[in-house]
């Protein structure tokens, strides 16, 4: 009997544990920031593919654009500044593909996107919109302005420098 009261505690303490590494924080992104949305032609892997090759493209080019942009206006008149040069991004890499494509800077609809645990609200949002082909697609974004996804552009650029980080570290200054 004693086993047995030891055990449920145990899994009583496992699944207190586990719901609270589930928990999802609820974020609004400001009204100044800038999303940055590829939207893949179907949700083939070839077509998935593609999307991904223009978005590791115009973010590394986005990343270099951006990098010292001081507020967003100087970074809505660099975007802006920039369409073309982003069109012959695009260009080049869809060279060998049979469908079109669009690139809109403006306003644009996005849905709700859980991301490493934080949920980020469905709403209307200034943004960079890539529509490849039909639109179809599973579609990818992230925040231009402030650069929280060229930061992970820039991981990508620097590949050879190591981050450690502690486990324990993260969940104390997570729960605590």
């Amino acid at each position: 009997m004693k086993k047995l009261i030891i055990v449920l505690l145990a899994l009583f303490s496992l699944t207190l544990i586990y719901n609270n590494f589930k928990k999802e924080e609820t974020v609004k992104i400001p009204d100044s920031a800038i999303r940055f949305r590829v939207l893949a032609n179907s949700n083939s892997p070839r077509d998935q593919k593609i999307k991904e090759d223009v978005r590791d493209k115009m973010q590394e080019e986005l990343y270099n654009l951006l990098k010292n942009a001081k507020d967003i206006k100087e970074a809505r008149t660099l975007i802006n500044d920039k369409i073309t040069y982003f069109n012959d991004i695009v260009d080049e890499q869809l060279k060998n593909v049979e469908y079109s494509y669009n690139i809109d800077y403006g306003m644009h609809h996005f849905p709700e996107k859980v991301y490493k645990g934080i949920t980020y609200d469905a709403g209307e949002y200034e943004s960079l919109l890539v529509t490849l082909g039909e639109g179809k697609g599973d579609n990818w974004w992230c925040v231009l302005f402030p650069p929280l996804c060229l930061l992970e552009a820039e991981e990508t650029i620097n590949e050879n420098e190591v981050e450690y980080k502690s486990f324990i570290k993260e969940l104390i200054e997570k729960y605590f």
